[in-house]
């Protein structure tokens, strides 16, 4: 079998999304990425990652405001040697060189508003003879893309994200651990899930630990003095907070995908989560009652404040957590469903480096 040598490309020094980590950790049978070092994983140092985050915005900010779009697109500039350019998130401008991309939303092909004359320009570089596969994340963004762009229907597949199963041994302690885990306090539900946990805590006390980690405000910590609230750590030290957990809490409003539900999936935690307009592709990773529960919320959310509303919600999440910290079997049952679904489902490492192959392969014909 040849070895295929993929470059690659990123909109940015480096990926901020352990995708991208995970494939180079674990990449299909004889292919080799040959600017793997560039990948650094998730930012976790709180300046580091208030700065990108921040400079991205205003980028993206900066083009709406000026009413300014063009394609999510670049040439890929090096002297290493290689077969094909995997686009990170974006599009390429090379027309000598093969090339397919993955992509979490459709959003990602466009910096600034989009236009219908950036829409061609896209269209332009989608039926291109260089390019060869758009692999979307999730069915969602599939059709999104073929919706938008009909005429490379036949170039849209998808890939699913992967990740490994982790290691993790026996629970040392007899308490029900809940973990909420983000780097986005309030478009992730950090003020709901602050409030689910005051509720918690005050019926099971001693029963249960709460873990919440997140970049909280100064002046809502002070709201829950309860709580103990660390902030953002380092992956090494996330993972040893999942190893202990028993369920990953993760009320959301907002997400393209949600690559934290892989990640607790791994260590065998079962997800309480909620599915609104902003979160279309989840109900493609949580199947209510098989790997975690997942309730629709019909009305917008409110990020900053609780009313009668975001109570209903609260209350639906205690319940949900409540029937996993009272039912031990279910919480094992759905535990084993987890890792099934990592180990040999479809965001496994294994279905995700065959298709990956195959792709690879098939763009070189």
């Amino acid at each position: 079998m040849k070895k295929i040598k993929v470059y690659l490309q990123y909109p940015w020094k480096f990926p901020d999304s352990p995708y991208y980590k995970y494939l180079i950790e674990n990449p299909p049978k004889n292919i080799e990425y040959v600017n793997a070092e560039n990948q650094k994983g998730v930012i976790t140092n709180k300046s580091k990652f208030l700065f990108s985050n921040k400079l991205k915005r205003y980028i993206r900010d900066s083009f709406n405001f000026m009413n300014f779009s063009i394609p999510n697109a670049y040439f890929t500039k090096t002297n290493e040697k290689y077969d094909l350019i995997h686009c990170a998130h974006c599009l390429s401008k090379n027309e000598d060189t093969p090339w397919v991309a993955d992509f979490e939303g459709i959003w990602q092909f466009y910096i600034g508003k989009k236009n219908n004359k950036t829409i061609e320009k896209i269209r332009k570089i989608l039926t291109s003879n260089r390019c060869k596969k758009i692999m979307p994340w999730t069915e969602t963004t599939a059709n999104e893309i073929i919706k938008e762009f009909p005429e490379i229907k036949n170039k849209v597949e998808v890939i699913y994200p992967a990740v490994p199963v982790q290691k993790f041994g026996k629970k040392e302690s007899e308490k029900i651990t809940i973990l909420y885990a983000t780097r986005y306090f309030w478009l992730k539900g950090g003020l709901i899930a602050l409030e689910v946990y005051r509720k918690l805590n005050k019926v099971y006390g001693n029963k249960i630990e709460l873990i919440f980690i997140s970049d909280v405000p100064k002046d809502v910590k002070k709201r829950y003095p309860e709580i103990k609230i660390r902030g953002l750590v380092p992956k090494k030290e996330l993972y040893e907070y999942y190893k202990k957990a028993d369920v990953f809490f993760y009320p959301s409003f907002v997400d393209t995908f949600g690559f934290g539900l892989l990640e607790a999936m791994s260590f065998r935690l079962p997800v309480i989560t909620v599915n609104t307009k902003y979160t279309k592709t989840r109900k493609e990773i949580i199947e209510n009652g098989k790997n975690g529960f997942i309730f629709d919320i019909n009305k917008d959310a409110n990020y900053y404040g609780i009313s009668n509303n975001e109570q209903k919600v609260i209350d639906r999440l205690v319940k949900n957590l409540e029937r996993l910290i009272k039912n031990r079997k279910l919480r094992e049952k759905m535990s084993r469903n987890c890792i099934d679904i990592i180990k040999n489902g479809k965001f496994s490492i294994k279905e995700r480096n065959k298709k990956l192959r195959k792709t690879y392969e098939e763009a070189l014909k």
